[in-house]
């Protein structure tokens, strides 16, 4: 296989989002809301439980009443905003503009961390001359995020599906994606860490590689297992597959 492109999911594969509590500390200092140390400890707590970070846990049940817009979250905007403090709204917390203000903190560059080694892995595909291209279920603008951080002069297209109405594993918006870049499924190679969604672009022929959902101190050099899938790299991980 000639790997002339490769596509990234956004949330867990090139990108971490912050941790529950400093996810809710940004949010509480922004509304002015002064909450006792424990009671932050817990609310944080309790919104990872209900799944309310967009980049966090799963929930670990999803409300009745959500179920529909859950499962079509990142279709729209209005959908991702919906689902996401809707599972807020699931823990009582001291205000009710702190349920808007955690979803819009989730979407500034802040909350974002880059992987250690995305920056070398897309700046070493660039120089290989492989077309880079991101492929995200999201409800909401990632390139601001690529900006703040150095790493979109590194990126040739993005695909979100929200932008176009169709989410992962839906095979069209992996063919978006290579459509953008120029390049064939079967040259292309997705990267991501949901095997089920990402798992998706082998229908097109794409290859998958599979990254494992971690913190970043916890995940330092896992993106460099792609570089072994070109002629000149090191050689391929075992978390490559093809349908």
């Amino acid at each position: 296989m000639t790997v002339k492109g490769a596509l990234f999911d956004f949330s867990g594969t090139l990108f971490r989002v912050e941790s529950a509590e400093s996810w809710l500390r940004a949010a509480l200092e922004r509304s002015g809301a002064a909450v006792p140390e424990e009671e932050v400890v817990r609310y944080a707590r309790d919104l990872e439980d209900a799944g309310a970070l967009p980049g966090g846990a799963t929930p670990l049940a999803v409300p009745p009443h959500l179920t529909e817009v859950w499962g079509a979250r990142d279709r729209s905007a209005e959908l991702h905003r919906a689902a996401f403090t809707g599972l807020a709204r699931q823990v009582p917390l001291p205000r009710p503009e702190l349920y808007d203000a955690l979803y819009d903190r989730h979407r500034e560059p802040a909350a974002w961390r880059p992987y250690p080694d995305a920056h070398e892995v897309l700046g070493a595909l660039r120089r290989r001359g492989v077309r880079v291209g991101v492929v995200s279920n999201i409800g909401w603008d990632v390139r601001p995020v690529f900006r703040a951080h150095g790493l979109d002069p590194l990126v040739d297209a993005y695909a979100l599906s929200y932008e176009h109405g169709v989410q992962k594993p839906d095979p069209r918006l992996f063919r978006v994606a290579c459509d953008a870049l120029g390049v064939d499924p079967g040259d292309a190679v997705m990267v991501g860490d949901d095997r089920r969604a990402d798992g998706g672009a082998a229908a097109l022929g794409c290859r998958v590689h599979l990254v494992d959902h971690l913190p970043v101190d916890q995940r330092p050099d896992a993106l460099r297992a792609v570089l072994g899938l070109l002629p000149d790299g090191a050689p391929a991980s075992q978390g490559v597959f093809r349908k």
